[in-house]
C-alpha cells in the first residue's frame, strides 16, 4: 500500500502509467470493447468489476494530460443511426474538470472506426466491466511538471 495513490490502481497499472512517456496514449475501455484484439501491440490490463468513471478518476490523479494538443481526452462517437444516450460522457467531463484547467474543453470525439484504429497504436488498454455504451476513453499523456 502507498499513501496518496488510489487503491484501485493496481501495481501492474501503476507500472504501466509510469512507463508511459509524453504523447503515449491510454485507452480505458467499456465491457464491449475488443481490448485483446485492439491491444495486440499494447499492454492490456484487466480491471474487471470496475467501471470507467472510477478508473478514469483514479488515473487522472496521477496522470497529466497533454497540454500540446487541443483534445488530450477523446471519446468514441456514437454511430449514425444508433439511438443511444451517453450520459456517462457528462460524468467524464466532470471528472476531467477536477484535474485539467481546460475542463470539458479538453475532451473531443473520434469516429468509431478511427477510434479503433488509433487504439491499435495505444501504449496500453485498460479493459473494464463498464456496461454503458460508447463509454470508451482515450487519454494522451502529458508532461509531469510538479
Amino acid at each position: 500500500m502507498l499513501k496518496g495513490i488510489p487503491q484501485i490502481l493496481s501495481p501492474e497499472l501503476l507500472k504501466v502509467l509510469c512507463e508511459m512517456g509524453h504523447s503515449d496514449r491510454l485507452v480505458i475501455s467499456d465491457g464491449n470493447f475488443p481490448a485483446e484484439s485492439m491491444g495486440k501491440d499494447a499492454v492490456v490490463i484487466r480491471c474487471d468489476g470496475h467501471g470507467v468513471p472510477e478508473i478514469l478518476d483514479a488515473i487522472l490523479k496521477v496522470f497529466p494530460l497533454d497540454t500540446y494538443v487541443d483534445k488530450p481526452m477523446n471519446l468514441m462517437e456514437v454511430m449514425p443511426g444508433d439511438d443511444v444516450e451517453t450520459p456517462i460522457w457528462d460524468t467524464y467531463k466532470e471528472i476531467v474538470s477536477k484535474y485539467d484547467k481546460r475542463g470539458a474543453g479538453a475532451v473531443g470525439n473520434i469516429e468509431r472506426f478511427k477510434f479503433y484504429d488509433e487504439s491499435k497504436t495505444a501504449y496500453a488498454i485498460i479493459a473494464t466491466s463498464e456496461k454503458a455504451l460508447y463509454a470508451n476513453v482515450m487519454l494522451q499523456k502529458g508532461v509531469v511538471t510538479e
